[in-house]
């Protein structure tokens, strides 16, 4: 009896030992003159080792915030000790949707992530600081964001990918506030038009991306997943697309970031081979 306590204790001493580290940062916006919480990822080893590490930038859905990912999702510090990345789970505020609000000045998460979050994570943390260095993901409203900052920006972003992401927002005029955000569908649809995924893959540069995209068939978002994904093959555009039971929930979520995770990783792999 005494010999399995000792067996267990030294296993939890290992198992403890051994883990990612969470920060919880703040980062001064210049464009909105405001500071913004972020949560940063460490793996284990990421202190005594030398090397620089990619970095997978998660973003929150409607309502959530950047501590999302560690409140909500039990195996992120896990992946990133597994697979030797740094996490960072951004804030997009309540109901961003991750662009510069053509109507409202006090929005401008779009910049904020490319143009001050970024550089700042690239000079505070041991980083790839390029684009081979760096994934982008998101569920929902950040399945959303990660695919349109990623697609407007290839020159920051070398892999992205959206779990149950609204990749095609004007179906939804009166949901989750993006007419505050845009103004309303009948007044400025060129506005909707502009700032939906769905219409923006004309952006992509020979197939410039590795892209992964992953929703629940009983998702209230499916089919414009489909509509993506369709408009994607007629474009001749490679990409994952991973259909599968579930809905629009943390369960859903907590298994399609396993996916994302390792496609990142394997992405990442391929790169560090090649660059």
């Amino acid at each position: 009896m005494k010999k399995t306590i000792c067996i267990v204790l030294l296993f939890l001493v290992f198992f403890s030992a051994k883990a990612a580290k969470v920060d919880t940062i703040q980062v001064f916006s210049a464009s909105m003159k405001k500071n913004i919480k972020t949560c940063v990822i460490v793996p284990d080893n990421y202190k005594k080792n030398k090397k620089k590490f990619p970095v997978v930038y998660l973003l929150h859905g409607y309502s959530g915030n950047y501590a999302t990912w560690v409140k909500s999702f039990k195996d992120v510090s896990i992946q990133v000790d597994k697979y030797g990345f740094i996490a960072i789970g951004v804030d997009g505020n309540y109901s961003s949707w991750y662009f510069d609000s053509p109507i409202d000045p006090t929005f401008k998460y779009e910049t904020y992530v490319i143009d001050e979050l970024i550089p700042f994570i690239d000079q505070k943390y041991k980083t790839i600081a390029n684009r081979e260095g760096r994934a982008i993901s998101g569920l929902s409203m950040g399945g959303h964001g990660a695919l349109y900052l990623s697609l407007k920006h290839q020159d920051v972003f070398g892999a992205a990918g959206s779990m149950s992401g609204g990749v095609d927002i004007r179906p939804f005029p009166e949901k989750w506030d993006i007419k505050k955000r845009l103004g309303t569908i009948t007044k400025f649809p060129e506005n909707w038009d502009k700032n939906t995924v769905v219409n923006m893959l004309g952006l992509l540069e020979s197939n410039n991306l590795k892209l992964i995209i992953d929703c629940g068939v009983d998702d209230f978002f499916i089919d414009v997943n489909r509509e993506l994904h369709t408009k994607m093959l007629a474009l001749k555009i490679n990409h994952d697309y991973i259909e599968r039971p579930g809905k629009h929930n943390i369960e859903y979520w907590e298994n399609a970031l396993k996916f994302q995770m390792l496609f990142f990783y394997n992405y990442f792999n391929d790169t560090v081979k090649t660059n």
